[in-house]
């Protein structure tokens, strides 16, 4: 006799089928959960990649114009540079540029956009489960849960760069929904378009149009087999959708490829030694296992990190290494898996797991290193596609258990809740690790302590901390676990110049990295300050050979040629940096040197220029200071006056313009001091009345001619203590002293009220013109 089934379990069960089949319910439901388990990631930092592609370039901030993102790679440079990555992602960073012009690099908006992303990924794959792949509405819901949560995604989510994967993910699943989940006319095209764009967003996302041909020709097998002349070439017909989707694949295929410009990205043995190793058999063995590897990181997602590199993963260089069984474990579930899909291809009853096979391999076929060569071992963001696949298998198989009765459906249950509460707690945690730099070295390093580049990335922090001890020791651990790491050597050098073992390390940089750019340059620096010119010089022309645009070093090569030869070298740097100030200030102390004032002037006054353009004026000093010399001492005071007059309404700001204002009021109250002067000392003496200090008298500015600012009451001040000073201890025997409009002279003794009576200043002496005030302005200079 059956048990009938409790009123409250079925009330249970009614509730939640009621609940599944809202569809919005779901979609936001997995949506706040992706969202929440991220939300620790917002006070996040940036980190690792995000500095160079987007702290320090120039497509992001601004520094180049907008079409340029068209033309350079993901890190800023041309992608006709030979060195460049040929990583082309316009998208991705057009969307960087846009978080840029509206919060700058505050990094908590960076992170809410890739957490909103990332939370409309959840939906969409909710969705895609139920519709593309064919589970049951409420298991779609559970794999957009077990998505939500997967700790794998911790790199592509927290870490602002992995917005190239994220991105990619939702124009990649909303380009299958509308190729498989649409009936418009149009469908095809429109996929084809939105592939185009995960693509733009980054180049896995290209694998979009083989899936949706790969998936039709799967749903279409019934019809080509059983009336196969039937089929003709018609744009409604599987065929002429095929011949569509592979025309656009082959020409998408074509663009990307002459975006590379006729070379390679540049990649070595330190980024991914298995692809430069030279036995094919060892390499095959170790792409596999790394397939397989991949795989289990989707499954058991425990051990993370941010860098697979240099010693992570060992090569297998045997056939008797016990990972090989991983690989053939692996192997036989694919092929388990692939066998079952072609036994029912025909009725078509496991749709879901054809569906999550196929997302499991085909996004993961561009960085298996089996099509193309890439430049990692492992990468956890590139994962963040293919774990759909993965999570829909998993999910496809709980359906499975579920539908063959009710004895287990407990235990299943609790199972799977406490699944997504550990992946959800394991994100939560890692999530902590990307919050800074320091805290994801020091995590990853935990992990993976035999990773050579890991202590150089840690060493490298300790030593922009000034830890000089600790980063010493952790190049030190990493040249241990990989000898021949020619940056570790590099910078490990830097840091022992004391104790005369940097050539050493220099040098054995270059042994394992001949065109190591920095190696080449540091030495020549240390050969310079050596004395030992010949071997610098030789350094350097390596160094600018390697990197033409390498300004150091001709900054370098500056300090030693000969003054008479370093035209050259200064016409390079103004062709280099055409908008760098300091360029303008040395070619210009160059032409002075020459005797040649005009062209001298005309250089500092468009260094002044061009500081004033760039940080407000702020470097513009030394270029001031220098052009008034010149017009001083060629006795070209109006022009001296203009050009300070000129300084001082510049841009800047009000603090900067208030400091150029009263800059410029000393410089004139010296220039009158010094006119004053030496009118004063070609007059004959009428007296013997001496002008003692006591004798003047200063009177409040008037509201014509108010003094600027109370800095500018301390120069006058400063000037009378100066004369003060000078009379009583006799510093300056002279006839006159230069006196300002704002000091009125008593000649009359009775006035004065005191008898008259010789002075020791009036003693005869020779007035040379050199004997004058001491040079006020430089002390303002100094200090701003």
């Amino acid at each position: 006799m059956r048990r009938r089934p409790l009123p409250v379990r079925e009330s249970n069960s009614k509730s939640w089928r009621s609940l599944c089949e809202n569809e919005w319910a779901i979609y936001a439901l997995v949506a706040s959960v992706g969202a929440l388990t991220y939300s620790n990631s917002l006070n996040g930092e940036f980190v690792h990649d995000d500095i160079p592609a987007i702290v320090t370039n120039g497509d992001v901030t601004g520094a180049n114009p907008v079409l340029r993102i068209f033309e350079n790679d993901f890190w800023g440079t041309p992608m006709s540079d030979p060195g460049s990555h040929k990583s082309y992602r316009p998208l991705t960073t057009l969307t960087f540029r846009l978080n840029y012009a509206l919060c700058g690099l505050s990094a908590w908006w960076w992170h809410m956009c890739n957490i909103a992303l990332h939370a409309a990924c959840c939906a969409l794959v909710a969705r895609a489960g139920a519709v593309v792949a064919g589970l049951q509405r409420p298991f779609a819901a559970l794999a957009a849960l077990l998505f939500a949560v997967h700790p794998v995604h911790t790199e592509a989510v927290a870490g602002v760069v992995g917005r190239a994967d994220v991105l990619a993910c939702v124009f990649f699943l909303l380009s299958l929904l509308l190729y498989h989940g649409s009936s418009s006319r149009r469908r095809v095209w429109s996929s084809v378009v939105l592939a185009a764009l995960s693509m733009l967003a980054k180049e896995t996302g290209l694998t979009a149009l083989l899936f949706n041909l790969a998936f039709d020709i799967y749903r279409s097998w019934s019809s080509l087999t059983r009336s196969p002349t039937k089929c003709r070439w018609k744009s409604e017909n599987v065929w002429g959708r095929v011949g569509k989707g592979l025309l656009v694949l082959l020409l998408l295929a074509i663009a990307r490829l002459a975006l590379l410009q006729g070379s390679l990205p540049a990649f070595s043995a330190q980024d991914n030694p298995p692809a430069f190793h030279p036995s094919i058999t060892i390499r095959l063995m170790t792409f596999c296992y790394l397939a397989a590897f991949n795989w289990w990181l989707l499954l058991c997602p425990w051990t993370l990190s941010h860098d697979w590199q240099m010693g992570s993963i060992p090569l297998i260089t045997s056939g008797w290494d016990p990972r090989n069984l991983v690989t053939c474990a692996a192997l036989i579930a694919l092929l388990a898996l692939s066998y079952r899909c072609l036994m029912d291809l025909e009725l078509q009853r496991h749709t879901p797991l054809v569906v999550g096979l196929m997302l499991l391999v085909i996004p993961y076929l561009p960085a298996s290193n089996m099509l193309v060569t890439v430049g990692f071992v492992v990468a956890e963001r590139v994962l963040y596609i293919p774990s759909f696949g993965s999570v829909v298998i998993t999910v496809y198989g709980v359906q499975l258990i579920w539908k063959r009765g009710a004895g287990g459906r407990r235990l299943l249950v609790l199972s799977f809740v406490v699944l997504v509460a550990a992946s959800a707690a394991r994100t939560y945690l890692r999530n902590r690790d990307w919050r800074t730099r320091e805290t994801l070295l020091k995590a990853d390093l935990a992990v993976l302590p035999h990773n050579a580049k890991l202590h150089y990335n840690f060493a490298n922090f300790l030593k922009d901390v000034e830890q000089q001890e600790n980063a010493i020791h952790h190049y030190k651990e990493a040249l241990k676990l990989w000898p021949s790491y020619a940056s570790a050597h590099n910078n490990l050098g830097t840091l022992v110049l004391a104790s005369g073992r940097a050539e050493h390390h220099f040098l054995q940089a270059l042994k394992y990295n001949r065109d190591h750019v920095n190696a080449h340059y540091n030495l020549a620096k240390l050969y310079r300050k050596k004395n030992r010119i010949a071997e610098c010089l030789k350094m350097l022309e390596r160094c600018i050979s390697l990197e033409p645009r390498f300004v150091q070093a001709h900054l370098e090569l500056l300090h030693i040629t000969p003054e008479s030869e370093k035209k050259t070298t200064l016409e390079k740097l103004l062709d280099l940096e055409p908008k760098n100030w300091e360029h303008y200030h040395l070619y210009g102390n160059w032409l002075k040197g020459r005797g040649l004032w005009p062209l001298s002037l005309a250089y500092y006054t468009s260094g002044i220029r061009l500081s004033l353009d760039r940080d407000g004026g702020r470097g513009a000093l030394p270029s001031l200071r220098a052009a008034c010399l010149i017009l001083r001492s060629a006795g070209q005071r109006a022009r001296l006056l203009q050009l300070l007059t000129r300084w001082q309404g510049a841009g800047g700001g009000a603090a900067a313009a208030e400091r150029r204002r009263a800059a410029a009021a000393a410089w004139r109250l010296r220039t009158e001091l010094e006119g004053r002067a030496a009118k004063y000392a070609r007059a004959p003496l009428v007296t013997s009345t001496c002008l003692h200090h006591s004798q003047l008298e200063v009177h409040e500015p008037d509201a014509k001619h108010p003094i600027v600012n109370e800095h500018s009451r301390t120069i006058v001040s400063t000037l009378d203590d100066k004369l003060r000073a000078s009379c009583q201890k006799n510093a300056y025997n002279k006839k006159s002293v230069s006196i300002s409009a704002q000091y009125k002279p008593i000649h009359n003794k009775s006035e004065a009220g005191i008898k008259q009576k010789s002075c020791p200043l009036h003693k005869k002496k020779k007035i040379k013109d050199s004997d004058t005030l001491p040079y006020v302005s430089d002390h303002l200079i100094k200090t701003y």
